[in-house]
């Protein structure tokens, strides 16, 4: 088949190769095996929606006042948050970041002036209980306190980090998801198809 000329699906224009056409084709292949194997789609990549993923560490400790076992007690976590946004790719080749949905070092500007900055080497406690006086003497002890008013959980940390990065995104840019692994085997994500 090298070189023959075959018939795009998309274009109805011959070419001589899979990818030639303006579209990104499925492999062309006359056999009725490959025709079954391969799903029915065209594909053209500036119009497709992509999703980019950053992942982030820090760390961070906290306390969960009335809970009742050892996280009661004030300790530390390395956090590793990983940040899923969707869009579509830039089209224009006179712009600097053609071709990307984000650039990865604008994500991570974001995520690190909202996230990781103010929470790495913090501990977390909820000012509404009675951890707000332990806040106020760590802090006078020159502790780093990140004072916030819910139970420092991964599933209300990764809450609150969906909302100061969505705040913060292009508007062309949506939040897909976060995963914030608290353990190797321990994580909580925020979905955002899932908060309807």
């Amino acid at each position: 088949m090298r070189g023959k000329k075959r018939l795009c699906k998309c274009t109805k224009e011959k070419n001589s190769a899979p990818f030639s056409c303006k579209k990104l084709c499925p492999l062309q292949d006359n056999s009725k095996k490959m025709r079954n194997l391969l799903p029915k789609i065209c594909i053209n990549a500036m119009d497709s929606i992509i999703r980019i993923t950053k992942e982030f560490t820090f760390e961070t400790g906290h306390a969960l006042h009335g809970y009742d076992g050892l996280c009661k007690n004030v300790h530390g976590h390395s956090y590793k948050l990983s940040v899923s946004v969707k869009g579509r790719p830039i089209n224009d080749p006179n712009h600097v970041k053609n071709g990307m949905v984000i650039d990865f070092s604008d994500l991570k500007k974001i995520v690190k002036e909202e996230i990781v900055v103010p929470f790495d080497h913090a501990t977390v406690l909820n000012i509404n209980t009675p951890h707000k006086e332990l806040a106020d003497e760590m802090e006078q002890r020159g502790h780093k306190i990140l004072r916030v008013n819910y139970q420092p959980t991964s599933e209300m940390m990764v809450t609150d980090f969906a909302k100061k990065i969505s705040a913060r995104l292009p508007k062309n840019i949506v939040l897909v998801g976060l995963k914030l692994r608290e353990t190797e085997t321990s994580f909580a994500e925020w979905l955002a198809e899932e908060q309807h």
